[in-house]
């Protein structure tokens, strides 16, 4: 995604939480360690990636590969490489600035490699962030036929966690950079919301299959 919408201090927390790393260093190296996936020292310095970087990680049973690519425009030919090898990606948009031009660049080259994605929308702590106008974005400046699968509890400095909207699940995260998945009851002014959006997801997928259509339906 586009420059500074988090996808290396996003690679880093997937890094800790699935254990491959032991702690979080954040980007431009302001604790004279810098994030894992920044190995030259330009990088640390700038605190922008400039190539891509490889890695993996296991969760649960399953092996993931790593590509954390860049995201400033004159290193799209790296996003590029990456995209050729890929069995799947996951698009970073910023919950404050949403789609920017680069959002774009990227997303046609996704289209242009067949590469399916999710979408992660980042830095709902941040001021002015609001999930619903990065979807509402994506979905009119991408053409992407997205739908939330959670919603936050919370925005800017008041983000709490989040409901798992499939599991119907709230949850916190406590301990020491929230290392632990605390379940906790849906908060009741949120169960409308929760409702509205799994509905929503619903009528998406039942949109694109036949089975999940005749179940809503009935």
């Amino acid at each position: 995604a586009h420059i500074d919408s988090g996808k290396t201090t996003f690679t880093e927390r997937v890094l800790f939480y699935t254990g491959k790393i032991d702690s979080i260093h954040e980007v431009k190296g302001t604790d004279n360690v810098g994030a894992t996936m920044d190995s030259m020292e330009l990088e640390r310095e700038r605190g922008i990636t400039i190539q891509s970087a490889a890695t993996y990680c296991r969760w649960k049973e399953n092996n993931i590969n790593i590509i954390d690519t860049p995201g400033h425009v004159d290193f799209t030919i790296e996003v590029e490489r990456a995209l050729r090898v890929l069995d799947g990606a996951i698009m970073i948009v910023c919950g404050a600035s949403g789609v920017q031009s680069q959002t774009r660049t990227v997303d046609t080259q996704m289209k242009r490699y067949n590469v399916p994605r999710i979408v992660f929308v980042n830095k709902l702590d941040r001021q002015g962030a609001n999930p619903w106008t990065a979807i509402d974005e994506v979905r009119s400046k991408l053409q992407l036929n997205v739908a939330a699968i959670q919603i936050p509890i919370g925005l800017e400095e008041n983000l709490e966690g989040i409901v798992d909207i499939v599991d119907m699940k709230a949850y916190k995260f406590e301990g020491a950079s929230g290392i632990e998945p605390v379940e906790y009851p849906i908060p009741e002014n949120l169960i409308d919301e929760v409702e509205e959006k799994r509905m929503e997801l619903i009528e998406k997928l039942a949109e694109i299959d036949d089975d999940i259509a005749e179940a809503f339906l009935e």
